[in-house]
């Protein structure tokens, strides 16, 4: 299945500062991610009949042309089962029909399966182009560097899931929400798993050496400046100390860290 990647930008956080929106198909087409309009995007839709719109999820720099480009195309406008009033809020848009894990959407010859893939967003999926064909990953995975999981929606025992899910079927490649093409989608897994588990057992570190605090377990968990990034790195931790609690391996109370006890009150 063709796959178009057009970069658009739209002052994300994310170190390139843009996200890629994508056309999938050639004739009859599937529009994912529209996060801003375009010319080029534009002209990709243009030279298509694009039948469906739909996001990875529903964050503010994946959904900004979603109303633009349904009314444009008149394509059918799907968000995710259970997940339809945020879709609403987020796109100002009204979904025609809702998928869930699962659902296949026939695409000329071939089809696009979902695939469930929270952690990021509670309500992120990727999407499957064409029989074991690449995978449109959304937030779940990037070339370089890492992908934010944070709290209070972000749920790192989803995310690590979600990633090891990705690495058993082995896609030929992956299409990130930012950045280019992931080309060893294994390999950039495996990393993605073990800078995870890195975290983890410095924050794991950082209680048993005594840090209790959300910003002592930062200073000792930590080893780069965070200037401009505390917030994010704050909330990433938070969801890494959620894990750890509900995984008895650390406690964590919202405020105050403590090696596990193997008791709770």
């Amino acid at each position: 299945m063709d796959v178009a990647r057009c970069v658009v930008p739209t002052g994300t956080r994310a170190p390139t500062g843009d996200t890629n929106a994508y056309v999938l198909g050639t004739g009859t087409a599937m529009l994912v991610d529209p996060a801003a309009r375009t010319d080029e995007l534009d002209d990709i839709v243009g030279d298509r009949t694009v039948e469906h719109v739909l996001v990875t999820h529903t964050h503010p720099d994946h959904v900004g042309a979603v109303t633009h480009y349904a009314a444009e195309t008149g394509a059918t406008v799907w968000a995710r089962t259970g997940h339809a009033d945020r879709f609403r809020e987020a796109t100002d848009s009204v979904p025609d029909r809702e998928f869930g894990p699962g659902t296949e959407i026939p695409l000329g010859d071939d089809r696009v399966r979902i695939l469930d893939a929270p952690g990021h967003a509670p309500d992120h999926v990727a999407l499957e182009a064409g029989h074991d064909g690449p995978i449109l990953c959304g937030d779940c995975a990037v070339q370089e560097g890492s992908v934010v999981v944070g709290a209070p929606e972000g749920d790192m025992r989803a995310y690590v899931t979600t990633l090891r899910r990705l690495w058993a079927i082995d896609p030929p490649s992956l299409y990130p929400g930012h950045g280019p093409e992931i080309v060893s989608p294994r390999e950039t897994i495996e990393r993605l798993l073990d800078h995870r588990a890195r975290r983890e057992q410095r924050i794991r570190e950082a209680v048993d050496d005594g840090a209790q605090t959300l910003e002592e377990i930062l200073e000792s968990a930590y080893e780069k400046d965070l200037t401009g990034v505390r917030d994010l790195a704050r909330a990433t931790a938070v969801a890494h100390l959620e894990k750890l609690d509900v995984e008895g391996r650390l406690e964590w109370d919202g405020e105050r860290a403590r090696p596990a006890t193997g008791k709770r009150q």
